[in-house]
C-alpha cells in the first residue's frame, strides 16, 4: 500500500499542469478573441441567459489553432529546423498548417485517404508551401501510425491534437476569454473529443473561478470520455461512429483525462441525429454554420433544461468547418431522428394493383415516397421494394404501420435493424 501511495505522489509531482496565462501571451495577436454573444432565441427557449462562445469565427474556423501554435512556438529553433508532423482528419490539420506558415516551419500533415477535397483545400490554403500533405490509411488511427513512423525516421517533432500540456494550455485560453467577458457565468458547456478543450477550460475555471460548473458533451457513437470516467482510466472503444468527426475519438488522452476527471462536473451524451437537427435549426433560425462537433453544446440543452433554468450559461461552439457536401446526410439523419423518415423493405403480393393499393390506401395524405427501388422479376411480377417514406408529423407513423398491417403488406422496418439499414440504405 505504501508503494502505491508513493507511486501516486511521484506521478502527481511530475504532472505538468497547463500554463494558460503564458499561452495567452504567446497567442496575443495571433488568434482572435472570439465573440461571446448573448443568444435571445435560445434564452427564450430554455428560460435561461444563454451565451455562445463563437470559436466558429476563429482564424481557421475552430479553436485548434490555439493549441497547435502555442506548442510549436515553444519549441527551440533547433527542434523546429527538423520539421513538425501532425495527423488529423480536419481542424487540427488546419490550425497546424496555419501555425507552420506563420512560424516559417516545414510541416508534414498525415490525413486519411477518404478526407474530403474541401478539407484538403483548406489545409493547403492555410499552410501554403510550408506544408506537405500525406494521404494514407482509411481512418485517423491508421494515418496517425504512419505519422509516428515518419517522425521516428525524420527525427521530427509530433504535434498531437489534444494530449499535451502545451496543447491544453492553448485551448484553455478559450476559458480565459469567457471569464473575462462574463465573470458571473454559472455553467459552461463544452464539446469533448480527445478532451483538450474541456481540460484547458476546466483547469482555468477551477483555478480562477472555482464556483463555475463545467459540463462536457460528446456524441453517442463516440462516448470515449464517458467510458473513461466510468472505469477511472482512458479506454479504447471497439467501435466509433465517425459522423461527428471533430469528436469521434476512440480513446481520450491520458493527460486530458486526468484534468477532465478533476474539473468536469458531469458528462452528457447526445445522439448524432439530435446534433443534425440542431445544425439545421441553428442555420435556419440564426444563420450560424456549425460543424457537427461544434453543435454539441447546443444539442444537449434539451437534456439540461431543468439544470440550466434561470442561470447564466455559456455554450462553446467549437468550430464551423462544415462541408456543403454533407448537408444531404445531415438532413437525412435529422429527419430520421425526428421520426419523420422511415425505410421499409416491402414484399408486394404478386397480383395486379398491389402497388397502386399501397399508394392509395397505405400512404396518408401528408406522406411522401422519398425513395423507391425494386427488382422486377418479369413483366408482371415485382420483387421486394426498398421504400423510404417521409411524414409530415411524427404521429403519422402509427397510422402508416396500421395501414400496412390492415392491407396485409409483408414489411420489415429497416430503421429498427442496424445491420440491414447499413446494407440497404
Amino acid at each position: 500500500m505504501e508503494a502505491v501511495k508513493k507511486t501516486q505522489k511521484q506521478r502527481e509531482a511530475s504532472f505538468r499542469y497547463p500554463d494558460i496565462q503564458a499561452a495567452a501571451e504567446m497567442l496575443r495577436g495571433i488568434v482572435r478573441n472570439t465573440p461571446l454573444e448573448f443568444n435571445q432565441v435560445l434564452s427564450d427557449r430554455f428560460d435561461a441567459e444563454i451565451y455562445l462562445k463563437r470559436e466558429d469565427l476563429q482564424v481557421v474556423r475552430s479553436y485548434k489553432i490555439r493549441g497547435a501554435y502555442n506548442m510549436m512556438s515553444g519549441l527551440t529553433s533547433e527542434v523546429l529546423s527538423r520539421g513538425v508532423v501532425c495527423a488529423s482528419a480536419g481542424n487540427h490539420a488546419q490550425g497546424f498548417a496555419f501555425a507552420c506558415k506563420l512560424l516559417g516551419v516545414r510541416g508534414h500533415i498525415f490525413m486519411p485517404v477518404i478526407t474530403p477535397r474541401q478539407k484538403l483545400n483548406q489545409v493547403e490554403y492555410f499552410g501554403g508551401n510550408w506544408v506537405e500533405i500525406h494521404l494514407v490509411g482509411d481512418n485517423f488511427d491508421q494515418c496517425q501510425q504512419e505519422a509516428y513512423a515518419f517522425c521516428r525516421e525524420a527525427n521530427s517533432t509530433f504535434i498531437p491534437p489534444f494530449d499535451h500540456p502545451d496543447i491544453v494550455s492553448g485551448q484553455g485560453t478559450v476559458g480565459m476569454e469567457i471569464m473575462e467577458d462574463l465573470p458571473d457565468a454559472e455553467i459552461i458547456i463544452v464539446p469533448v473529443g480527445g478532451g483538450g478543450l474541456a481540460a484547458g477550460i476546466g483547469y482555468w475555471i477551477n483555478t480562477s473561478c472555482p464556483g463555475v460548473q463545467m459540463i462536457g458533451v460528446e456524441p453517442l457513437g463516440a462516448a470515449s470520455m464517458t467510458a473513461a470516467l466510468a472505469i477511472g482510466a482512458p479506454v479504447i472503444l471497439s467501435d466509433v461512429e465517425t459522423f461527428i468527426d471533430g469528436a469521434a475519438v476512440k480513446c481520450v488522452g491520458k493527460f486530458t483525462f486526468e484534468l477532465c476527471r478533476k474539473y468536469l462536473e458531469e458528462m452528457q451524451v447526445v445522439s448524432e441525429g439530435k446534433v443534425c437537427s440542431t445544425i439545421i435549426q441553428l442555420y435556419n433560425e440564426q444563420a450560424i454554420v456549425a460543424e457537427p462537433a461544434g453543435a454539441l453544446s447546443i444539442a444537449v440543452l434539451d437534456q439540461l433544461r431543468e439544470k440550466i433554468r434561470g442561470k447564466k450559461i455559456v455554450c462553446v461552439i467549437s468550430g464551423g468547418n462544415n462541408d456543403l457536401n454533407r448537408l444531404a446526410d445531415i438532413q437525412e439523419r435529422s429527419l430520421q431522428y425526428e421520426g419523420l423518415k422511415h425505410y421499409f423493405l416491402v414484399k408486394f403480393a404478386q397480383r395486379p394493383g398491389a402497388l397502386k393499393e399501397f399508394v392509395n390506401h397505405v400512404l396518408g395524405p401528408g406522406d411522401d415516397i422519398a425513395r423507391f427501388e425494386y427488382i422486377r422479376k418479369n413483366n408482371k411480377e415485382i420483387g421486394p421494394a426498398l421504400i423510404g417514406i417521409e411524414l409530415k408529423s411524427r404521429e403519422d407513423y402509427a397510422v402508416l404501420i396500421s395501414n400496412m398491417q390492415q392491407y396485409g403488406f409483408d414489411f420489415t422496418e429497416l430503421n429498427k435493424d442496424d445491420k440491414l439499414f447499413g446494407y440497404l440504405v
